[in-house]
């Protein structure tokens, strides 16, 4: 019988959220040494000797303050910052997690929105206590779109940076914004006040990799070819879309990731233009987990670069829809596992 995610029901406890907070499966293995900087973008090559001293910093930093605990009372030390700054598939998240992986545990690895369902899950005091022994903190995709949630944010870093935390985040800049060279950014030093001099921010400009001498967004799947593909594929779910965006309603966005724990690729019937901004949000999520996760997306409908009005496109949460179209757009070109025989 085929498998549809409507009929999952995900629970995820709050004391696994921390637990489960590493980089994604795309980016286990990777290291500073296996991100290739593109020749003709210079900032790529320097944002790579950059990430790697931070860490080592880190390191140091870390190494001195367990040292300091051994000889009696811990000093306080602060932690450090760093803040990638650039553009739709540069590398940053490959960057963060060669970040992650060359420091000392405890360590956590989340985006803007997986940290701050972190602090909704535990709640502040609780959240600031179970990271306050790691000697980093990297945040993936920082957002500035809820002011609310980043001074929540806001709030967290400064309480930890101050407990020895590091802190290295990743954003993306607009497109329009690409020529300016600066921390995207006089909208985070203005909503992060007292972190603004924390944070060191280092350019990665370039072109979206996962766009690449690739060609635009792949032409829907017919239906019955769809149904017959998920038939034949192991693993695969398959979906009708508004039926998927209903379910999805009804779940916290904290368990989308367990949602599609297991499923090998994703069918998605009769895809169209989301209704309005609080579907919208929730298929960005969903898309990001989907990516995290290298899962194959094959639709029916329409296309995926047109999940989203233009409407939407010029509005505050542009930056996150175009990550999610960049990310459909990739997934949508990935090889689904070798089909039943």
């Amino acid at each position: 019988m085929q498998q549809r995610l409507v009929d999952r029901h995900p629970e995820v406890p709050a004391d696994q959220l921390v637990a489960q907070m590493v980089p994604p499966p795309t980016f286990d293995e990777v290291s500073f040494a296996s991100y290739i900087p593109d020749p003709k973008e210079p900032s790529q090559a320097a944002a790579v000797k950059k990430a790697e001293e931070f860490a080592n910093s880190v390191t140091k930093l870390r190494k001195a303050a367990d040292k300091k605990s051994l000889f009696g009372k811990k000093k306080p030390v602060s932690g450090i910052g760093l803040y990638l700054d650039g553009g739709f598939g540069v590398g940053k998240t490959h960057l963060l997690a060669s970040i992650f992986h060359s420091v000392p545990s405890p360590k956590t690895f989340g985006t803007f929105g997986e940290v701050t369902n972190l602090v909704g899950a535990l709640g502040f005091n609780n959240a600031v206590e179970r990271l306050s022994g790691n000697s980093i903190l990297c945040i993936d995709e920082f957002e500035l779109d809820d002011p609310g949630d980043t001074m929540l944010v806001s709030r967290l870093l400064t309480e930890l940076t101050q407990r020895g935390v590091s802190i290295v985040a990743t954003s993306n800049t607009l497109p329009g914004q690409l020529g300016e060279g600066r921390f995207a950014a006089q909208d985070f030093l203005r909503e992060i006040k007292k972190l603004g001099s924390l944070f060191e921010p280092i350019r990665v400009d370039g072109p979206d990799y996962r766009h690449r001498d690739l060609p635009p967004a792949p032409e829907p799947t017919a239906d019955d070819v769809l149904v017959e593909k998920a038939a034949a594929t192991p693993g695969s779910t398959l979906d009708d879309f508004d039926q998927l965006l209903e379910h999805l309603s009804t779940l916290h966005p904290s368990r989308f990731g367990a949602l599609i724990h297991d499923v090998s690729a994703v069918y998605i019937r009769g895809v169209h233009p989301v209704p309005n901004q609080a579907v919208a949000l929730r298929v960005v999520v969903l898309a990001d987990r989907l990516y995290d996760a290298g899962i194959p997306v094959t639709v029916s409908g329409a296309k995926l670069d047109e999940i989203f009005t233009q409407e939407m496109l010029d509005g505050g949460y542009r930056k996150k829809y175009l990550r999610a179209i960049s990310r459909l757009l990739a997934l949508s070109r990935f090889e689904a596992p070798a089909t039943a025989s």
